[in-house]
């Protein structure tokens, strides 16, 4: 799923692309992305209204429209979005990759990025006043689209969420008090969007190995020494992903088309039974609340 670094890659991206840009029209063939309206409901909110600004709200994307109406999109598992032009299939269309051969729509140029194989799941489409396109690639269809007044958005439930840790609220002493307040395994309690908006399974393990710190830790047991590393380490690492597009092991791409560069960096998650770069002990996965969780117990000791 996409965290804080793919989400906020995306967001400058699209700032880059369509923001002053109108929306003329929409297609999709799942409808059920449309969580709060119809089809045409959902239609009738954003046809004809301008892309004024574009925000992150933890892993949640604002499309901020004209006449003080947002379209929430959160990309979920395995979403990303796109900008460009694509056309639709028509009978037999020979493409070079045979990966695009059953897909509906398919890049107007038929070459570059945007033929790699994870952008090829085009499920909805947002048509721009410039006869550009967004579109939504979402293999697995688990994305949430949203569209309403500005208010109401604002105030749901969706955005009820805790601090960013890129943030000038994400000061030590909040982070400090958030652990010591709580007895929630460290690895859970990161991942809370509740509580800390935009780290997931990618970023947590990453922060924790770089501040040896055993993910099955109670949070209000580790010591102030190891908090205020963790903190640094949540804000470096995190920068250094959004500097690098974030990360893609799997399906994020960037607007462009083009995976991210953070996956080269990454120090343990997806390392399972690979040596530990620190120490040389081996990486290892448990289940922690039904997610996986990658450390090396050589230097991360509960």
């Amino acid at each position: 799923m996409p965290e804080l670094p793919e989400v906020e890659t995306t967001v400058r991206g699209l700032r880059n692309k369509i923001i002053g840009r109108k929306i003329k029209g929409v297609w999709t063939d799942w409808p059920k992305y449309f969580k709060n309206s119809s089809k045409e409901e959902f239609k009738d909110c954003v046809i004809g209204e301008k892309i004024e600004g574009i925000e992150r709200k933890g892993k949640n994307i604002l499309f901020i429209l004209s006449k003080e109406k947002i379209l929430l999109v959160h990309m979920k598992m395995t979403g990303h979005f796109l900008v460009g032009k694509w056309e639709e299939r028509k009978g037999v269309d020979k493409v070079y990759n045979k990966k695009w051969e059953d897909e509906k729509w398919i890049p107007e140029s038929r070459t570059g990025k945007m033929m790699d194989p994870k952008n090829r799941f085009i499920r909805l489409i947002f048509y721009l006043n410039n006869n550009q396109m967004l579109a939504l690639s979402d293999m697995r269809r688990f994305a949430k689209v949203i569209c309403g007044a500005k208010e109401e958005i604002l105030n749901s439930r969706d955005l009820d969420l805790g601090v960013d840790p890129l943030s000038k609220d994400f000061s030590f002493e909040v982070f400090k008090n958030i652990l010591s307040n709580r007895r929630k395994r460290i690895k859970t309690l990161l991942m809370d969007q509740k509580i800390i908006s935009g780290i997931g399974n990618i970023y947590s393990d990453e922060v924790l190995w770089r501040a040896k710190i055993h993910p099955l830790t109670p949070s209000n047991e580790i010591k102030e020494d190891k908090v205020r590393v963790l903190h640094q380490e949540i804000i470096n690492i995190l920068r250094r992903a959004v500097k690098l597009g974030g990360t893609s092991t799997d399906d994020f791409r960037d607007p462009n088309g083009i995976k991210g560069r953070y996956g080269r960096e990454l120090d343990v998650y997806q390392k399972d039974g690979e040596k530990c770069k620190r120490c040389g002990g081996e990486i290892t996965r448990i289940k922690i609340g039904g997610r996986s969780a990658r450390f090396c117990p050589k230097c991360q000791k509960k």
